[in-house]
């Protein structure tokens, strides 16, 4: 009796102990959210300020390259580029039925339908690896498998093919066709590896998809196709870029391309009438009132640009219905995106510098004598490099062309072109915050190991 007893009163006080325990890992863990995280935070922040070297000439040149970089970003890209992609996005989430995106991307479409589909779409989006990342998660959102999603994601910014032209003719025939071969088979493989890796988490996604049926159009496909195409074909003039020869046709497109903006700007405003029935008055007005900004200022076509901007946004917040679902889809885009983007931007900056070759708190003459010959470890350190840094539509053409008359080898010189256009430092930030850190890291790390392969072939090759 007085060992049951005994027992008992054990077994109460290790139940009390273990009780104590818990309660004091909680209060613990809520001590650490509340208040000591707080308290790590402001010692690390006092910490940078004590010791923050600003007297050495290559921290203050840093800096300066950090802040330069987010200027130029935000006057070359954020209006132009961002802006239009995440009105793209929201079509893609408001217009572009569920349906339809599994129909060519998800568990329901044909493999060979959907990576090819993704794996030249770059041909069409002349975007950085900034600006694919609204219309990447745009797709991803409404079903697309991650094998073509991913797809669709390299090749964006990889398969342009203004790029792919210069590369050849300013770099070379062979840099030219192997980066596009290596842009296209880079965009498959990897998609493929990236779905059989998470094979399971597809199948269930897919099985899940088999399961819905097919739900009716609420318009013809026909007419957000030409909805779709106006935006996509805006966002591609405004941002054409200047070719290295002032003759030939994309010269002559460059110089058209603010009248050709224009048009298909015309055509958007009957695509809000005809097709999403927007108040026939009210889109006139603002037609009107952006087509005045323009005669105004003639030589600058940013301002018309930016006007027509804000008048669209006023026009679909104050309509109801499918408008301001495609509005807030667009601004919920943005939220998403832009401080991860603006974040990326200012460290790229500040480790590796500016477009304009000033120098970020790695020197560029280490970055250009660590990626000489052919060796392995240069074609590695160039895919890095690349991958961290960030590469606006056509910009690694003449950087990589200073980098090899520097001495970069030719291996190092395509790895760097594989990996550099597609991923950034702002771009996996952003990646991260779509699909997770392990699937991220995943990616990235395809990239670079397929970019330094290629490289290394290649250089062995030629």
């Amino acid at each position: 009796m007085k060992s049951a007893v005994a027992k008992n009163y054990l077994n109460n006080n290790s139940t009390v102990s273990e009780s104590n325990k818990t309660s004091k890992w909680k209060n613990l863990k809520e001590l650490w959210e509340n208040e000591y995280k707080k308290l790590l935070l402001i010692i690390i922040l006092f910490l940078i300020a004590y010791f923050l070297p600003i007297k050495i000439e290559r921290f203050n040149e840093a800096i300066f390259s950090s802040l330069e970089l987010a200027k130029w970003y935000a006057q070359e890209h954020v209006l132009l580029c961002l802006v239009p992609a995440f009105f793209i996005a929201g079509v893609i989430s408001v217009f572009v039925s569920q349906a339809s995106v599994i129909k060519y991307f998800g568990g329901k479409a044909k493999k060979w339908v959907a990576y090819l589909v993704a794996s030249v779409s770059g041909t069409i989006l002349a975007v950085c690896s900034c600006t694919v990342l609204p219309l990447f998660s745009g797709i991803h959102k409404r079903g697309a498998g991650l094998g073509p999603a991913i797809a669709f994601l390299y090749s964006g910014p990889a398969i342009n093919i203004l790029a792919i032209i210069l590369t050849a003719r300013i770099l070379g025939i062979e840099l030219g066709v192997a980066r596009i071969i290596g842009a296209v088979s880079f965009s498959i493989i990897i998609g493929l590896i990236m779905a059989f890796i998470y094979r399971k988490e597809e199948k269930e996604k897919a099985d899940a998809q088999l399961a819905l049926p097919d739900p009716e159009e609420t318009r013809p496909i026909w007419q957000t196709s030409i909805h779709f195409f106006i935006l996509v074909a805006i966002l591609v003039f405004a941002n054409w870029g200047k070719p290295g020869s002032s003759t030939g046709f994309f010269y002559f497109m460059f110089e058209a391309k603010w009248i050709i903006t224009s048009i298909f700007s015309i055509g958007l405003v009957a695509s809000l009438i005809f097709i999403l029935h927007l108040n026939k008055i009210n889109v006139l007005i603002g037609s009107a009132i952006t087509i005045a900004s323009g005669l105004t200022f003639t030589t600058s076509p940013l301002i018309p640009f930016t006007v027509g901007v804000i008048m669209l946004s006023i026009l679909l917040s104050t309509e109801e219905g499918e408008p301001n679902s495609w509005m807030k889809e667009s601004w919920g885009f943005a939220k998403q995106i832009m401080p991860l983007l603006a974040l990326g931007v200012l460290t790229a900056g500040f480790l590796l510098g500016s477009p304009d070759g000033r120098n970020g708190i790695i020197p560029n003459e280490w970055i250009a004598s660590l990626v000489g010959g052919n060796s392995l470890f240069s074609n590695l350190f160039a895919s890095v490099t690349g991958a961290f840094m960030y590469f606006a539509t056509l910009t690694e053409i003449p950087i990589v062309q200073g980098l090899v008359n520097s001495g970069m080898g030719k291996g190092p010189a395509l790895a760097l072109l594989l990996a550099g256009p597609a991923l950034s430092l702002p771009n996996m930030l952003v990646i991260r915050s779509v699909i997770g850190t392990q699937k991220t890291v995943v990616y990235v790390s395809l990239v670079i190991i397929m970019a330094t392969m290629s490289g290394a072939l290649f250089g062995v090759l030629f």
